[in-house]
């Protein structure tokens, strides 16, 4: 029997506190419910060409894709300088935050009101605050994400069917 090369393993997520506590995932949730009733669908965790990881990428029903950046404390979010670098994978940019989140802090400039939608999220479901205003993607661009967007679900919906069976495909993320 052929050995095959055991695939590149997807990446480990560092427990920060808002991992611990559960509320990344609860926002997660509830945007991705929001998200579904609309006909987007997404998964969360997705590693980027450039070395960076979306907390959501999504789809529409038209093939634009949606960013959403999770933000879980005040010190999370203006820390954090990566978030611009999403934008050369996605056709919209969202926030996401839990309730009771200091909402007057995406009004900055630096964190490009103009550029960027607004979503808060619990664990049951979320609203959008703030529209993302759509930035096309080149075509190309475009068929290129998607195809690894769908590459990606297919490959983690195998993983859940068949967990013994990683070495029989590669990570092509």
């Amino acid at each position: 029997m052929a050995s095959h090369p055991e695939p590149a393993p997807e990446p480990v997520i560092a427990c920060d506190p808002a991992l611990t506590d559960g509320t990344a995932l609860a926002v997660t949730r509830g945007v991705l419910r929001l998200f579904a009733r609309h006909d987007i669908f997404g998964i969360s965790e997705v590693p980027l060409p450039n070395g960076r990881r979306l907390d959501i990428m999504a789809v529409d029903a038209r093939g634009q894709i949606i960013a959403v950046e999770i933000k879980c404390s005040r010190a999370d979010l203006l820390g954090d300088g990566k978030w611009p670098d999403y934008f050369d994978y996605c056709d919209r940019y969202f926030w996401a935050v839990p309730a009771g989140f200091d909402l007057t802090l995406f009004e900055s400039e630096a964190l490009w009101p103009g550029r960027t939608g607004l979503i808060v999220a619990d664990q049951y479901d979320a609203e959008i605050l703030r529209p993302a205003p759509s930035e096309p993607l080149a075509p190309a661009r475009r068929k290129v994400e998607v195809q690894r967007f769908a590459r990606r679900a297919a490959r983690r919906l195998t993983q859940i069917t068949d967990p013994d069976g990683q070495l029989l495909w590669s990570n092509d993320a």
